[in-house]
């Protein structure tokens, strides 16, 4: 499952039914298998939306790394 998320993560496009099948062997059905995209695609964009911005990230301590 793990293996699918970073997929997910990194790049979608790259995901593909031998990944569900995979899922599947692994004792998950096609609503599990939605379930870990829909929640890894959501972490994703939250992140991104949170990332962009700037939210919790502490601008001087972020300023120091530079």
């Amino acid at each position: 499952m793990l293996d699918y998320v970073v997929k997910v993560t990194k790049d979608a496009t790259q995901c593909s039914p031998k990944d569900h099948d995979k899922l599947r062997a692994a004792g998950f059905d096609d609503r599990g298998i939605l379930q870990i995209t829909l929640i890894t695609s959501w972490f994703n964009y939250i992140n991104r939306v949170a990332d962009a911005l700037g939210v919790g990230r502490d601008d001087a301590a972020h300023a120091q790394h530079k």
